[in-house]
């Protein structure tokens, strides 16, 4: 493979990679499906219980205003709840809902099966590179985090 072809083939193959996933997961949901900057702050807020508006943000990279609008949309389907800032009453700290958590621990469950299921059918010597690629994929997402929060 050519220098220049390895980082747009490494790109599609993650972005295939957690496209299929995504998909076959969704197959098998009782609940509406939830787009993924939705599931992605769910997940923040399950890992940083309390955590503020703008602190969503900055993690998820995005616009405050478009984190307002996911909290909203995700508190009137009951998935998180508002609650004021006791060190600052103008601001609130998100907190999972038990729906939310137990939609989360369902998805991690089905999600872990289903990438088990799929490793365990590559042959010993795929499951070695993956395994030796986990650090450098780790830098590559700490490097791009670190470009994204630079801008």
């Amino acid at each position: 493979m050519a220098t220049g072809e390895f980082p747009d083939s490494l790109a599609d193959a993650l972005a295939g990679v957690h496209r299929l996933i995504r998909r076959r997961l969704r197959r098998e949901l009782r609940a509406p499906p939830l787009r993924g900057a939705q599931a992605e702050l769910l997940r923040l807020v399950a890992g940083s219980p309390g955590i503020r508006v703008s602190a969503a943000a900055k993690e998820l990279c995005l616009a405050g205003n478009s984190v307002s609008t996911l909290v909203n949309q995700l508190a009137h389907v009951g998935y998180l709840r508002r609650e004021r800032d006791p060190d600052d009453r103008r601001s609130v700290r998100l907190l999972l809902t038990p729906a939310a958590r137990e939609r989360l621990r369902d998805w991690q469950e089905r999600r872990s099966e289903l990438v088990r299921a799929q490793v365990a059918r590559l042959s010993g010597e795929d499951r070695a590179a993956l395994a030796a690629a986990l650090p450098a994929l780790r830098s590559l997402t700490r490097n791009l985090r670190e470009e994204v929060e630079g801008s």
